[in-house]
C-alpha cells in the first residue's frame, strides 16, 4: 500500500484515484473545483478543495509525506508547470505530471517531474499494438521493442506440449502462463499440453509477434 497523492482530478484524475483505492492505496485528491471533490469524497481516503499553486495551500498538504505525488492538471500547461515545481520545492519525494503534448515533456521534467506520463499517447499506442495483432486480446508494453500479448490458442497447438512445440526456438517468443476464465496460470512445465479453451500469455519483440500471430 502506498500513500498517494493526486493535484487535479479531471477525467484522468478522476479514474486514476479509483483505480489506486481499489488497488488498496490511501489516495488524497485536490482539486479547485468543489462539485468535483464533493463527487469523490466518500470514494477515496481525503478529498480536499484548494489551489496547489499557492504554496501556503501546497505546504499544508505536507506532501513529504507521500510515496508518490501526481499532477493530472488538465486545465492549463502553466498550472501543471507551477504545481510540478512547487511540489518539489515542498519536498515531495516523486512527482508524476501529466502531459498532453510532446513538447511539454521536457518543461515539465526540467520543472521537477521525475516521470512524465502521456496518457492519450500510450492508449493509442497500445491500442495500434493489440488490434495490428491477429487475435490478440490484450497487449502490454515492457520496453520499446519487447511486450507481453494475451492471444487466442492457435489451432495448430492445441492437444500439443511445449516440449513438443519448441515454441521459444521455433518461433522466437516465450509462453509464460495460460489463462483460462480469467484465471492465469504461470507456465513452468515443458510438458504442459495446451487446450483448445487456453488463452496463452506470451512475450517478444513487438513486431515479430504480429507477424507470427499473423501465420499461426
Amino acid at each position: 500500500m502506498k500513500s498517494i497523492l493526486i493535484i487535479g482530478v479531471g477525467r484522468f484524475g478522476r479514474h486514476l484515484a479509483l483505480d489506486l483505492m481499489e488497488l488498496g492505496n490511501e489516495v488524497m485528491i485536490v482539486d479547485q473545483d468543489e462539485a468535483v471533490i464533493e463527487s469523490l469524497s466518500g470514494q477515496v481516503t481525503t478529498a480536499q478543495i484548494g489551489d496547489c499553486k499557492d504554496e501556503h495551500v501546497m505546504r499544508s498538504l505536507g506532501v513529504n509525506n507521500f510515496d508518490l505525488c501526481f499532477v493530472t492538471v488538465s486545465s492549463d500547461f502553466q498550472s501543471s508547470l507551477e504545481v510540478t515545481s512547487l511540489l518539489k520545492e515542498c519536498g515531495a519525494k516523486y512527482v508524476v505530471s501529466k502531459a498532453d503534448r510532446e513538447i511539454h515533456e521536457k518543461f515539465l521534467l526540467r520543472n521537477g517531474a521525475d516521470e512524465v506520463i502521456h496518457p492519450e499517447r500510450d492508449m493509442a499506442r497500445k491500442a495500434s499494438r493489440r488490434f495490428s495483432a491477429r487475435n490478440a486480446f490484450d497487449y502490454l508494453e515492457l520496453t520499446s521493442e519487447y511486450a507481453l500479448f494475451e492471444i487466442k490458442m492457435p489451432g495448430a497447438w492445441v492437444g500439443k506440449s511445449v516440449r513438443e512445440l519448441a515454441v521459444r526456438t521455433k518461433y522466437g517468443i516465450n509462453v509464460i502462463a495460460t489463462k483460462i476464465n480469467m484465471r492465469v496460470t504461470p507456465l513452468v512445465n515443458a510438458d504442459h499440453v495446451f487446450k483448445e479453451d487456453e488463452h496463452l500469455i506470451i512475450t517478444g519483440d513487438q513486431k515479430e509477434v504480429v507477424k507470427i500471430l499473423e501465420r499461426l
